[in-house]
């Protein structure tokens, strides 16, 4: 509609030009007398009047057509508006649950810091990822938390493992105090700084290995070795990449140092150890079985054997009997015909007799 506003003006200007145009327009030769030049007047009055409402008909079909065009560029507009604040109030919903994930994640890593600060819940947080790892993949009758040595130490954790190596110890403290040092002198970009932080740093863990080594590596009671956890990847690649020396020395004294992926990749071994000790002590069951079975097989055989020769024994017994038998059976045979020849020759001799008489 604020385009309009000027349209109108612009038109009604334009067919005021058009009209003093028509009349200031040079003329032709008048005819004599004044009943034509108002003729003329009048026709050219007419022409003017009939364009000026043919002008007044375009102008009002190019209102329309504008108003038209107009309303429908409002319309988009607007559509496109609408659309544009929906997004942005789905835009702002997502940063504000962004903007509260960060709240809560910047609680969480205060609630970090201070638990990281505290020697006693330092260990306690190791301690929770320690049994968080060893729990979800070792059985149950395969560790033991906070058990006490036979030197009076009490270990974070032993892993009881099959002679050798015996049971194994996993410490759960690191030395973060001199590692918040390092961190510091690096941030503060002075080489001196740097270089007595990590001469710190360094001293503070070979003194952590040293203090393993002696509480937890019992003869005849855990494994010559021991495993130290240092429950931060950061930590771990720190040493590893900038500290070869120290990681080479704990290694002379066997104490592992091991991250909680390390420790994941050391637990699945010794898994597979226990599974490979528990199938060798089955094995062995099954062959001390199988020895007794093949005893009883042999006795059996045995027996069977004894039996059988009972059997042939017998069959042997039951023939001679059959002989016997036969025999008995063929004299019976003869004396029973001895015993007819006699009767008949008794019976002869009666038969001469009455004969005789």
């Amino acid at each position: 509609m604020e385009a309009s506003s000027w349209i109108v003006p612009a038109l009604i200007l334009v067919a005021g030009v058009l009209l003093l145009a028509l009349i200031l327009r040079p003329r032709g030769r008048r005819v004599p007398g004044g009943d034509g030049e108002a003729g003329e007047t009048a026709g050219r009055l007419a022409q003017l009047a009939d364009a000026q409402a043919r002008l007044a008909e375009s102008v009002d079909r190019r209102m329309q057509a504008q108003e038209r065009t107009l309303a429908e560029v409002l319309q988009r507009s607007g559509d496109r508006t609408s659309a544009t604040l929906t997004e942005v109030r789905e835009r702002l919903a997502v940063i504000d649950r962004a903007q509260r994930t960060i709240t809560d994640l910047s609680a969480q890593v205060v609630s970090l810091q201070e638990v990281l600060g505290n020697k006693q819940a330092r260990g306690a947080f190791g301690e929770v990822q320690l049994h968080d790892l060893v729990t979800s993949l070792l059985p149950p009758s395969a560790f033991a938390f906070q058990a006490t040595l036979g030197n009076g130490r009490r270990a974070d954790c032993v892993i009881h493992l099959p002679d050798p190596p015996g049971a194994i110890v996993v410490d759960a403290k690191f030395p973060l105090e001199s590692w918040h040092g390092l961190r510091a002198a690096h941030e503060q970009g002075d080489d001196a700084a740097r270089t007595q932080a990590a001469r710190a740093f360094s001293a503070a863990v070979l003194k952590h290995v040293k203090d393993i080594a002696e509480r937890y590596q019992v003869p005849g009671e855990t494994a010559d070795s021991a495993l130290m956890f240092l429950p931060s990847e950061a930590i771990y690649a720190e040493l590893h990449a900038r500290f070869p020396q120290v990681v080479e020395q704990s290694w002379r004294a066997r104490v592992w140092i091991v991250s909680p992926t390390t420790l994941m990749a050391t637990l699945n071994t010794v898994r597979a150890v226990l599974k490979d000790s528990r199938m060798h002590e089955q094995a062995t069951l099954i062959q001390a079985e199988v020895r007794a079975l093949m005893d009883d097989v042999a006795r059996l055989d045995d027996r069977v054997g004894k039996l059988a020769r009972h059997f042939d024994q017998a069959t042997e017994d039951v023939r001679q009997i059959r002989v016997s038998t036969d025999k008995v059976l063929r004299r019976a045979d003869r004396v029973q015909q001895l015993e007819l020849g006699e009767a008949a020759g008794a019976s002869a001799g009666t038969d001469g007799a009455r004969a005789a008489g």
